[in-house]
């Protein structure tokens, strides 16, 4: 497989982490190969009358340490590797954070774009009874990902509740408040973002106010996390998006800027900065770059031209492994996807609780707890790279392996 496959990707970087902390060797082979992997035929009876068949995809990397968790993501270039990959990331993003969720993924293959309403709506219900008998509060919660939403969510939900006859409102996170989602939620990966590029600039002894940003992507994370860079003093100074992108070395005006994209569904054309192509965001001079769109962007010649000081990840494995390497070298600090994104499941953890509870949080309450349990994280991955004297992104990879493996060999093997 060549280098930039996904699940080899992620892959390496267990081999490393296990390496650097001396995990038990049979521990490793088992976090080498997902515990189930379901593929589904799904066919859809589209508005002209003919059936459609998709194929779709429901992962589960490891559950030791709880139920599998990870979203569910609708994109027509989505592959069983990504969907693997991105499994695997969960069950590292989760440990990172200390939260009692294994790491799952699912994909379809389809351009969500190219479908009505209601084709939308079968698929979804469909895909739905596919995975079924992998899906259920104590065994796989799904959350929203890419091109799919809390709607998204509650026909998932909706689905599973009608066919087993109860309300399950914790089999899946990110609902609408209306059906028992959680205050807080909307917004949370970018909050994480922030709180984690704080922390970072904090540790680096850099100024956030007045500090240039760059962000690539401008969607549910992307979006948000635009204006509370803004708000914390940050100029982000350049976004793209797969259409186009603009800069404006003074700042942008990042609320005209979300007008502007909610309106025409793009930042290109924004009237009040200068068009730029968006494969040159990453040479700007900047003291912050987020990559908040797909992963693989920032490969080792992108690495070797990159304009800023600290990257954080707010995309799922937005960096290549071939650019850590050069990365590191040029002493560019990277806070990784496992522990700069995971706000977002983060928030999911929060919303699952309450519905086992059957009690919703305030929001301050969320917002409270999202803080501290990011900082924590935080500080516990830049203590352990202190202490391993190695990247944040490698000691973020050793101490969720720690926290794993630990998991697996207190519950032992069965039978």
């Amino acid at each position: 497989m060549p280098a930039t496959d996904p699940w080899t990707a992620i892959l390496e970087r267990i081999d490393d982490g296990a390496r650097l902390i001396g995990l038990d060797a049979d521990i490793h082979r088992m976090l080498s190969v997902p515990a189930r992997v379901l593929e589904v035929g799904i066919p859809v009876r589209m508005d002209n009358g003919r059936i459609e068949v998709f194929t779709g995809w429901r992962v589960h990397h490891d559950t030791s340490r709880g139920p599998g968790k990870g979203g569910i993501r609708f994109h027509q270039d989505v592959t069983v590797s990504e969907v693997k990959a991105l499994a695997a990331d969960m069950t590292l993003k989760c440990a990172v954070v200390d939260i009692p969720f294994g790491g799952a993924k699912g994909g379809v293959q389809v351009d969500p774009r190219r479908l009505s309403d209601g084709e939308l709506e079968r698929m979804t219900r469909r895909y739905t009874i596919d995975v079924a008998s992998l899906l259920g509060p104590d065994k796989d919660v799904p959350a929203p990902d890419v091109n799919t939403d809390a709607r998204v969510m509650a026909w998932l939900m909706d689905t599973i509740s009608m066919v087993r006859g109860e309300a399950i409102p914790g089999i899946v996170t990110g609902k609408p408040i209306a059906v028992g989602g959680s205050r807080g939620h909307v917004g949370a990966t970018s909050q994480g973002v922030l709180i984690c590029s704080r922390a970072a600039f904090t540790e680096l002894g850099m100024p956030v106010s007045g500090a240039r940003a760059v962000v690539q992507g401008h969607g549910k994370v992307g979006g948000p996390l635009c204006y509370l860079l803004s708000s914390a003093g940050m100029r982000v100074v350049a976004v793209t998006d797969a259409d186009g992108g603009v800069y404006n070395p003074a700042g942008l005006d990042t609320l005209a800027l979300a007008d502007h994209v909610s309106r025409r569904g793009t930042v290109d054309g924004f009237e009040l900065a200068d068009p730029i192509d968006p494969a040159s965001i990453w040479e700007i001079d900047c003291e912050l770059a987020v990559p908040a769109a797909l992963d693989g962007v920032i490969t080792a010649e992108v690495a070797e031209k990159l304009g800023a000081k600290v990257i954080v990840e707010a995309a799922n494995g937005p960096t290549l492994p071939e650019a850590d390497g050069v990365l590191e070298r040029r002493n560019i600090v990277v806070v990784p996807d496992i522990l700069a994104n995971a706000g977002g499941v983060t928030a999911s953890y929060f919303e699952w609780a309450q519905s086992r509870q059957g009690f919703a949080w305030e929001e301050q309450v969320v917002a409270e707890r999202l803080r501290r349990i990011m900082e924590t994280a935080f500080q516990s991955c830049w203590q352990r790279s202190r202490d391993l004297k190695v990247t944040l992104r490698r000691a973020s990879v050793a101490l969720a392996l720690e926290r794993v493996g630990e998991a697996i060999a207190l519950r032992g093997l069965f039978p």
